[in-house]
């Protein structure tokens, strides 16, 4: 029997995620949590084989949760469960130690084989997924761009921005226009979000 332990924020999925792994006899959710904080004390306490992972979960994101568990029990073995296509999400979840990492979307006795062969040692990647981060396109930001699209992400103002990077005004608000149009952002905010999802700027 496969020990699996649930992390998933949205009840009504949470549920039917246990309820459909119920059908499969070799499989047992031991836990279930809504919250990433709580994912470490309760494989602790449960022990469970497998962890299941949402990407995106109050209180400590599904990565971070991840990368937590794999320090603090590393015979347990993770799948990461997203709900959107992001091809840096991958690589943080392979970099956080999961070795599964499936759409929402998968049909049940997707997600079931997949947990098996996780529990198994293996390495299972969505497909899609996969193709998706290839296809990623090479950073054309610069290093003085990237450094003020990580300031404007942290809410910094262009004034802010010039004086902490110790340039004028208006070679920060030229370096920001230079970062929204490499991205194809239509706005700051727009080019965080295109540069994060792509990798290019970390997460916070």
């Amino acid at each position: 029997m496969i020990r699996v332990l649930l992390a998933e924020d949205m009840t009504i999925v949470r549920q039917g995620l246990i309820a459909l792994l119920s059908y499969e006899g070799d499989l047992a959710v031991v836990a279930d949590v809504e919250r990433g904080d709580e994912v470490v004390p309760t494989a602790l306490r449960v022990r469970p084989d497998v962890a299941v992972i949402d990407i995106d979960l109050p209180g400590l994101d599904g990565l971070r949760a991840a990368a937590e568990l794999r320090g603090r029990l590393p015979e347990c073995r993770t799948l990461i469960l997203t709900g959107l296509v992001r091809p840096a999400d991958l690589r943080r979840a392979l970099a956080a130690g999961a070795l599964g990492f499936l759409g929402k979307d998968a049909p049940a006795e997707v997600l079931a084989a997949a947990i098996r062969r996780v529990a198994a040692g293996e390495r299972v990647v969505d497909p899609e997924l996969a193709v998706a981060a290839l296809e990623v396109r090479e950073n054309p930001l610069t290093p003085r761009e990237l450094d003020i699209l990580r300031l404007a992400a942290e809410g910094a103002t262009v004034t802010e921005i010039a004086a902490r990077l110790f340039i004028s005004t208006g070679t920060a608000r030229n370096h920001l226009a230079a970062a929204v149009a490499k991205t194809g952002g239509r706005s700051r905010v727009d080019a965080i979000r295109i540069a994060g999802e792509m990798g290019w700027l970390p997460l916070p």
